[in-house]
Protein backbone atom coordinates (compact mmCIF):
# COMPACT_ATOMS: atom_id res chain seq x y z
CA UNK A 1 0.00 0.00 0.00
CA UNK A 2 2.82 2.29 -0.89
CA UNK A 3 1.73 5.33 -2.85
CA UNK A 4 3.18 7.92 -4.79
CA UNK A 5 1.30 11.10 -4.91
CA UNK A 6 2.76 12.83 -7.56
CA UNK A 7 4.70 11.55 -11.05
CA UNK A 8 5.16 12.53 -14.60
CA UNK A 9 4.66 9.06 -16.08
CA UNK A 10 2.75 10.43 -19.70
CA UNK A 11 5.72 13.19 -20.48
CA UNK A 12 7.70 12.30 -23.58
CA UNK A 13 10.71 10.66 -21.35
CA UNK A 14 8.31 8.37 -19.51
CA UNK A 15 5.61 7.54 -21.35
CA UNK A 16 6.89 5.11 -24.10
CA UNK A 17 7.94 2.79 -21.10
CA UNK A 18 4.50 3.51 -19.19
CA UNK A 19 3.13 -0.03 -19.10
CA UNK A 20 6.56 -1.31 -17.98
CA UNK A 21 7.01 1.24 -15.05
CA UNK A 22 3.67 0.62 -13.85
CA UNK A 23 4.27 -2.90 -13.78
CA UNK A 24 7.65 -2.29 -11.66
CA UNK A 25 5.84 0.16 -9.31
CA UNK A 26 2.84 -2.31 -8.32
CA UNK A 27 5.57 -5.06 -8.04
CA UNK A 28 7.42 -2.63 -5.53
CA UNK A 29 4.11 -2.38 -3.68
CA UNK A 30 4.04 0.99 -5.25
CA UNK A 31 -0.25 0.93 -5.93
CA UNK A 32 -1.22 4.29 -6.22
CA UNK A 33 0.01 6.75 -8.13
CA UNK A 34 -1.34 10.18 -9.18
CA UNK A 35 -0.40 11.10 -13.01
CA UNK A 36 0.89 14.83 -13.33
CA UNK A 37 0.10 16.32 -16.43
CA UNK A 38 1.05 19.45 -17.75
CA UNK A 39 -0.57 19.78 -21.40
CA UNK A 40 -2.99 18.57 -23.07
CA UNK A 41 -1.50 15.95 -24.88
CA UNK A 42 0.05 14.28 -21.49
CA UNK A 43 -3.53 14.49 -20.19
CA UNK A 44 -5.15 12.41 -23.10
CA UNK A 45 -2.48 10.09 -22.79
CA UNK A 46 -3.01 10.01 -18.75
CA UNK A 47 -6.89 9.48 -19.70
CA UNK A 48 -5.85 6.11 -21.36
CA UNK A 49 -3.80 5.05 -18.68
CA UNK A 50 -6.05 5.84 -15.96
CA UNK A 51 -8.50 3.55 -18.42
CA UNK A 52 -6.25 0.94 -18.35
CA UNK A 53 -5.50 1.06 -14.80
CA UNK A 54 -8.19 2.39 -12.78
CA UNK A 55 -7.26 0.63 -9.59
CA UNK A 56 -3.96 1.94 -9.95
CA UNK A 57 -3.94 5.54 -11.42
CA UNK A 58 -5.81 9.29 -10.19
CA UNK A 59 -5.01 12.27 -12.66
CA UNK A 60 -4.01 15.82 -12.27
CA UNK A 61 -3.31 18.45 -15.41
CA UNK A 62 -3.03 22.03 -14.78
CA UNK A 63 -1.23 24.66 -16.72
CA UNK A 64 2.84 25.06 -15.23
CA UNK A 65 3.66 28.11 -14.44
CA UNK A 66 6.25 28.76 -16.84
CA UNK A 67 3.98 28.52 -19.24
CA UNK A 68 2.29 31.37 -18.07
CA UNK A 69 3.59 33.88 -20.89
CA UNK A 70 1.75 31.60 -23.38
CA UNK A 71 -1.23 30.18 -21.89
CA UNK A 72 -4.40 31.93 -23.79
CA UNK A 73 -8.38 31.92 -22.27
CA UNK A 74 -8.70 29.30 -24.96
CA UNK A 75 -6.27 27.04 -22.63
CA UNK A 76 -7.71 28.25 -19.25
CA UNK A 77 -11.47 27.57 -21.01
CA UNK A 78 -10.44 24.03 -22.10
CA UNK A 79 -8.91 22.96 -18.46
CA UNK A 80 -11.89 24.08 -16.80
CA UNK A 81 -13.78 21.63 -19.29
CA UNK A 82 -11.99 19.18 -18.62
CA UNK A 83 -11.71 19.47 -14.62
CA UNK A 84 -15.80 19.63 -14.95
CA UNK A 85 -16.18 16.49 -16.40
CA UNK A 86 -15.19 14.48 -13.81
CA UNK A 87 -12.32 12.77 -15.15
CA UNK A 88 -10.21 15.22 -13.06
CA UNK A 89 -8.88 13.97 -9.62
CA UNK A 90 -6.80 17.27 -8.99
CA UNK A 91 -5.58 20.22 -10.10
CA UNK A 92 -2.28 20.81 -10.78
CA UNK A 93 0.51 21.53 -10.51
CA UNK A 94 -0.41 25.07 -10.41
CA UNK A 95 1.76 27.32 -8.59
CA UNK A 96 4.72 29.95 -8.92
CA UNK A 97 8.18 29.60 -9.80
CA UNK A 98 11.06 32.60 -9.98
CA UNK A 99 13.95 30.12 -9.62
CA UNK A 100 14.83 30.18 -13.46
CA UNK A 101 13.11 33.77 -14.89
CA UNK A 102 11.54 36.42 -12.56
CA UNK A 103 10.12 39.02 -15.80
CA UNK A 104 6.84 37.68 -15.72
CA UNK A 105 5.87 37.21 -12.23
CA UNK A 106 2.60 39.28 -12.92
CA UNK A 107 1.49 36.56 -15.69
CA UNK A 108 2.35 33.63 -12.98
CA UNK A 109 -0.06 35.18 -10.52
CA UNK A 110 -2.89 35.88 -12.68
CA UNK A 111 -2.37 32.07 -14.39
CA UNK A 112 -2.21 30.90 -10.65
CA UNK A 113 -5.84 32.84 -9.70
CA UNK A 114 -7.63 31.29 -12.78
CA UNK A 115 -6.80 28.26 -12.04
CA UNK A 116 -7.37 28.27 -8.28
CA UNK A 117 -10.78 29.44 -9.10
CA UNK A 118 -10.92 27.00 -11.68
CA UNK A 119 -10.37 24.27 -8.80
CA UNK A 120 -12.87 25.91 -6.69
CA UNK A 121 -15.54 25.84 -8.99
CA UNK A 122 -14.69 22.29 -10.11
CA UNK A 123 -14.29 21.35 -6.41
CA UNK A 124 -11.01 19.66 -7.00
CA UNK A 125 -7.76 19.63 -4.69
CA UNK A 126 -4.67 21.54 -5.70
CA UNK A 127 -1.10 20.30 -6.17
CA UNK A 128 0.91 23.03 -5.68
CA UNK A 129 4.48 24.06 -7.53
CA UNK A 130 6.34 26.64 -4.91
CA UNK A 131 9.74 27.62 -6.04
CA UNK A 132 11.47 30.49 -4.66
CA UNK A 133 8.42 32.34 -4.62
CA UNK A 134 6.86 30.91 -1.17
CA UNK A 135 5.74 34.65 -0.15
CA UNK A 136 3.45 35.18 -2.82
CA UNK A 137 2.56 31.63 -2.96
CA UNK A 138 1.02 31.63 0.40
CA UNK A 139 -0.89 35.19 -0.11
CA UNK A 140 -2.27 33.81 -3.13
CA UNK A 141 -3.42 30.69 -1.50
CA UNK A 142 -4.52 32.26 1.67
CA UNK A 143 -6.48 34.80 -0.79
CA UNK A 144 -8.31 32.37 -2.78
CA UNK A 145 -7.93 28.70 -2.32
CA UNK A 146 -11.10 27.24 -1.26
CA UNK A 147 -10.19 23.00 -2.25
CA UNK A 148 -7.78 21.36 -0.32
CA UNK A 149 -4.24 21.77 -0.88
CA UNK A 150 -0.94 19.06 -1.72
CA UNK A 151 2.29 21.38 -1.36
CA UNK A 152 4.35 19.08 -4.06
CA UNK A 153 7.96 18.44 -3.47
CA UNK A 154 7.75 20.25 0.30
CA UNK A 155 11.34 22.45 0.63
CA UNK A 156 10.54 25.14 2.05
CA UNK A 157 11.28 26.83 5.62
CA UNK A 158 9.98 25.68 8.52
CA UNK A 159 7.70 28.93 9.28
CA UNK A 160 6.28 28.59 5.77
CA UNK A 161 5.56 24.99 6.51
CA UNK A 162 3.75 25.74 9.71
CA UNK A 163 1.97 28.79 7.77
CA UNK A 164 0.96 26.15 5.31
CA UNK A 165 -0.87 23.44 7.37
CA UNK A 166 -2.71 26.27 8.84
CA UNK A 167 -4.30 25.91 5.25
CA UNK A 168 -5.39 22.38 6.34
CA UNK A 169 -2.90 20.93 3.55
CA UNK A 170 -1.11 18.38 3.19
CA UNK A 171 2.91 18.30 3.10
CA UNK A 172 4.52 15.73 0.42
CA UNK A 173 8.10 14.83 0.45
CA UNK A 174 9.98 13.78 -2.00
CA UNK A 175 13.79 12.43 -3.34
CA UNK A 176 15.72 15.34 -1.69
CA UNK A 177 14.78 14.33 1.60
CA UNK A 178 17.17 11.72 1.42
CA UNK A 179 20.32 13.58 0.41
CA UNK A 180 23.06 13.88 2.76
CA UNK A 181 23.39 17.71 2.13
CA UNK A 182 19.42 18.89 2.48
CA UNK A 183 19.64 19.86 6.24
CA UNK A 184 16.22 21.46 5.60
CA UNK A 185 14.05 18.21 4.78
CA UNK A 186 14.55 16.12 7.81
CA UNK A 187 13.49 19.28 10.12
CA UNK A 188 10.58 19.63 7.82
CA UNK A 189 9.82 16.12 8.74
CA UNK A 190 10.46 15.86 12.01
CA UNK A 191 7.78 19.10 12.31
CA UNK A 192 5.23 18.05 10.07
CA UNK A 193 2.09 16.10 11.66
CA UNK A 194 1.82 12.49 10.46
CA UNK A 195 -1.59 12.78 9.42
CA UNK A 196 -0.47 15.70 6.56
CA UNK A 197 2.22 13.96 4.75
CA UNK A 198 2.88 12.60 1.60
CA UNK A 199 5.30 10.34 -0.21
CA UNK A 200 6.34 11.30 -4.08
CA UNK A 201 8.75 10.83 -7.10
CA UNK A 202 8.47 13.72 -9.23
CA UNK A 203 9.36 11.27 -11.93
CA UNK A 204 11.71 11.15 -13.67
CA UNK A 205 13.12 13.86 -11.49
CA UNK A 206 15.00 13.93 -8.11
CA UNK A 207 15.34 10.06 -7.81
CA UNK A 208 16.23 9.15 -3.89
CA UNK A 209 19.12 7.45 -2.03
CA UNK A 210 19.95 4.86 -3.40
CA UNK A 211 18.92 5.67 -6.70
CA UNK A 212 20.02 9.42 -7.06
CA UNK A 213 21.75 10.12 -10.79
CA UNK A 214 19.46 7.11 -12.34
CA UNK A 215 16.04 8.52 -13.87
CA UNK A 216 13.45 8.23 -11.29
CA UNK A 217 9.95 6.53 -11.59
CA UNK A 218 7.43 5.27 -9.27
CA UNK A 219 8.91 2.33 -7.69
CA UNK A 220 11.49 3.76 -5.97
CA UNK A 221 9.21 6.20 -3.70
CA UNK A 222 9.48 3.21 -1.19
CA UNK A 223 13.12 4.32 -0.74
CA UNK A 224 11.52 7.94 -0.13
CA UNK A 225 8.72 6.81 2.14
CA UNK A 226 11.47 4.54 4.42
CA UNK A 227 13.41 7.95 4.94
CA UNK A 228 10.25 9.65 6.12
CA UNK A 229 9.77 6.73 8.60
CA UNK A 230 12.94 6.97 10.02
CA UNK A 231 12.78 10.76 10.86
CA UNK A 232 9.22 10.05 12.36
CA UNK A 233 10.46 7.28 14.02
CA UNK A 234 7.73 4.22 13.31
CA UNK A 235 7.88 1.22 10.80
CA UNK A 236 7.46 1.51 6.92
CA UNK A 237 3.90 -0.13 7.17
CA UNK A 238 2.62 2.16 9.50
CA UNK A 239 3.70 5.23 7.73
CA UNK A 240 2.50 4.34 4.31
CA UNK A 241 -0.87 3.15 5.57
CA UNK A 242 -0.85 6.85 6.66
CA UNK A 243 0.07 8.57 3.83
CA UNK A 244 -2.46 6.40 1.76
CA UNK A 245 -4.93 8.00 4.15
CA UNK A 246 -3.75 10.86 4.39
CA UNK A 247 -3.70 10.93 0.33
CA UNK A 248 -7.34 9.48 0.33
CA UNK A 249 -8.92 12.15 3.04
CA UNK A 250 -8.60 14.44 -0.22
CA UNK A 251 -11.32 13.46 -1.74
CA UNK A 252 -13.48 11.83 0.73
CA UNK A 253 -12.25 13.41 4.25
CA UNK A 254 -14.37 10.39 5.83
CA UNK A 255 -11.49 8.18 4.99
CA UNK A 256 -8.80 10.12 7.05
CA UNK A 257 -7.02 8.14 10.18
CA UNK A 258 -7.28 9.27 13.39
CA UNK A 259 -4.21 11.48 13.75
CA UNK A 260 -1.62 10.37 15.33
Amino acid sequence: MITDTHCHLTCDELYPKADELMQSAIDAGVDLMMVMCTNKEEYDRALLLKEKYPDHVKLAWGWFPEDAKTITQADLDLLEEEAMSGRMDVLGEIGLDYYWDQSFKEEQKKLFIAQLEIANRAGLPVSIHMRDASRDTMDILEAHAKTPIIFHCFSGSLPIMQEALKLDSMISFAGPITYKNNKQGPVNVQNCPIDRILSETDSPYLAPVPYRGKRNQPAFVAATAQKIADFKETDADTLNAQIRANFLSLFDPRSKSEKA
